[in-house]
């Protein structure tokens, strides 16, 4: 048994756990990670790294909040993993092209209480030249430009937080499966995993779709379950887009070196994580209509992820209702790495009983306990 040599074990090494761990590591804290398969490989990798809610004016305001809070740290956060591990998330405002059909009035209610200065028509901000988009297909009368939106390459952002979490003496632990909270006296006491029992001060939970899993029965009344998303990659010498290009629910985003992405599926199959013809026909016809180049174009990868699901995309961010020594930073749902800088600050806001920037009791109701 591994007795307590830890002030926090933090369950799951997506980017969730690997931002928590940090911050908790610079605040003086020892920290053990433990992860049921390898590092960053789930949700946080198979994502689009769009750093915003999609359409924000479809959201709650406790989603908008979190992610515009969040989203403006991310270029000091990049920055200075750049600087302390030598490893570009490349970062980038490029901007988002919002085509029709979306909910015009509450796009533009929207824009007035956010004090947004969205642009209308821009289309010749997001392609070089006119022609690449295929004027059949598209309705440019009521598209949007919102030039503020930035992406960050969810791969590279997760090896940089990996070798900042080791700079700042963080353990993990990899293919260590949570089997067991044992709890008594309204405290956790260990974890029983299948490497063994792992004791600790304090406890969080950032295991992403298999949150609720982990709790068991301490998961109460907490909705988090896994929704599945796939994407395509395609590759091109010169990326024909310079903004993210989004209609309904797909999207295209260039990348800086030619690769584009395209998604994404929300289906709710449980812990499947198999990619499927039906979505990859769906992506690749919806994505071929709105940029004409990808016809032919060979597919160079398909994959798929477990986000974890939320009713209202709303995250459960806080200590445990019943158990004082447990937290949780989970339920990000489409949003992990847009709320990831924002959603750890949060939580050790809570943990050393500090001020929030915002209240953060909307992400406090899952439980079902008053």
């Amino acid at each position: 048994m591994n007795e307590v040599t830890q002030d926090f074990i933090v369950v799951g090494a997506g980017v969730m756990g690997l931002a928590t761990a940090a911050q908790l590591l610079k605040e003086g804290a020892t920290v053990t990670i433990l992860e049921r398969a390898k590092v960053g490989q789930e949700s946080s990798w198979a994502g689009g790294g769009i750093l915003s809610a999609l359409c924000p004016w479809d959201y709650p305001d406790s989603v908008t909040q979190l992610t515009e809070y969040s989203a403006a740290m991310f270029s000091a956060w990049v920055a200075e993993l750049y600087a302390s591990t030598g490893i570009d998330a490349e970062y980038v405002v490029s901007g988002m092209l919002v085509l029709p059909p979306y909910h015009i009035e509450a796009a533009q209610r929207w824009e007035r209480s956010h004090r947004v200065n969205a642009e209308a028509d821009a289309l010749t901000q997001s392609v070089p030249l006119s022609e690449q988009i295929d004027p059949l297909h598209l309705t440019m009368e009521h598209s949007l430009f919102l030039p503020h939106i930035a992406q960050v390459r969810n791969p590279r952002l997760l090896r940089a937080l990996y070798h900042q979490v080791g700079q700042l003496g963080g353990r993990i632990i990899e293919h260590c499966e949570v089997q067991e909270i044992i709890a008594q006296h309204h405290r956790v006491h260990s974890l029983r995993t299948s490497c063994g029992k792992y004791c600790a001060a304090d406890f969080v939970i950032t295991a992403g779709a298999w949150s609720k899993q982990v709790l068991g029965k301490h998961a109460l009344s907490l909705e988090i379950k896994p929704i599945r998303g796939q994407m395509l990659l395609y590759k091109f010498e010169e990326s024909p887009l310079r903004s993210i290009l989004l209609q309904g629910d797909v999207y295209l985003i260039p990348r800086r070196d030619g690769h584009l992405l395209v998604g994404s599926t929300l289906e709710d199959v449980g812990f499947n994580k198999q990619t499927t013809l039906a979505a990859h026909e769906h992506l690749s016809g919806r994505a071929q209509k709105l940029l004409p180049q990808l016809k032919g174009r060979p597919l160079i990868k398909h994959w798929a992820g477990l986000r974890p699901g939320s009713p209202h995309n709303i995250p459960a961010i806080g200590r445990h209702p019943l158990l004082n020594n447990l937290f949780i930073n989970s339920g990000q749902f489409r949003y992990g790495v847009t709320m990831a800088p924002g959603s750890a600050k949060m939580l050790l806001n809570e943990i050393m009983g500090r001020a929030q920037p915002f209240d953060i009791s909307p992400y406090q109701k899952g439980w079902g306990v008053d």
